[in-house]
């Protein structure tokens, strides 16, 4: 319940999201942000790459793109810190600092090879930028993506591997984001029922999800929808959100819903209290 988070001693809790690209905190975990933001709890956010080569919706924006004047990445930095306002975020760090890795593009792309692209570049010395960041937080809970990175993207896997290495000794609880089937396939039924849409609804069983019975953590987040609703609009250069504010949809016009629950899985740490709360069980 929403009434959890009235606890005191949440003010003594920490949170570390390592995502890969600006826009998957919002994607992702937007609502699990703006929830425990807003309850006190401090909020690191890691951005692995300022994602250089994503596909830019607006037309106005395309020559940002990697293939004309290159600056994509500056502008989606703008967009990141406008979501993070607008999710609570106080303290966001690019991994080894802004600009150090590169947007790795999608699987087998040119892209991969740039000197820079984070997919190139050593998991030792990346999780140690990493584990650098969470020796001076020192979190409760961590929170990344799981050995397939949610749907295959390179640098989410990249990301997932240097968290796993950083969190070895650290002794925070590490979570892996995730998007069950089941509850997926309600949001997208809602979505039929609705009626017209911008975007095409998928069918049940094409986004990626994951077995119902993998995840042990469901966050609340019905209450904080607003707060992420408006971070996927500070992403205009790559989420389409229509209003009312039921889905959104990347470049490729593909609807998903808008849930009322954040999921995740717990990789690490002890699990007792874990099953609506990051935090359930720890001591503050």
């Amino acid at each position: 319940m929403i009434s959890e988070l009235s606890r005191p001693e949440y003010g003594a809790y920490r949170l570390v999201l390592v995502h890969a690209h600006p826009d998957d905190e919002s994607l992702t975990t937007g609502g699990t942000i703006a929830r425990y933001a807003a309850a006190g709890v401090e909020i690191t956010l890691v951005t692995c790459t300022l994602g250089e080569q994503g596909e830019v919706i607006p037309p106005e924006l395309r020559r940002l793109g990697p293939d004309e004047a290159d600056q994509l990445g500056g502008y989606r930095a703008g967009e990141l810190a406008a979501a993070s306002s607008a999710l609570g975020v106080t303290d966001h760090r690019y991994l080894g600092g802004i600009g150090r890795w590169r947007d790795s593009g999608m699987a087998g792309t040119p892209a991969a090879e740039h000197p820079r692209a984070f997919v190139r570049g050593a998991v030792e010395e990346q999780a140690t930028q990493l584990a650098a960041i969470l020796d001076e937080v020192r979190p409760q809970a961590v929170v990344s993506y799981d050995a397939n990175g949610g749907y295959g993207h390179p640098d989410h896997i990249r990301a997932h591997e240097i968290t796993m290495a950083a969190t070895r000794d650290s002794g925070s609880r590490v979570f892996h984001v995730v998007s069950p089937a089941s509850a997926v396939a309600r949001g997208l039924a809602g979505l039929r029922q609705a009626g017209e849409l911008p975007f095409r609804v998928p069918a049940d069983g094409e986004p990626a999800t994951v077995a119902d019975e993998l995840v042990t953590t469901t966050v609340d987040v019905a209450a904080y929808l607003d707060a992420k609703v408006a971070a996927l609009r500070a992403h205009r250069s790559q989420v389409s959100v229509p209003s009312p504010a039921s889905c959104y949809a990347l470049s490729n016009g593909i609807a998903q819903p808008l849930l009322a629950a954040e999921y995740f899985v717990l990789a690490r740490g002890p699990a007792e209290g874990v099953r609506t709360d990051l935090f359930g069980g720890v001591a503050g």
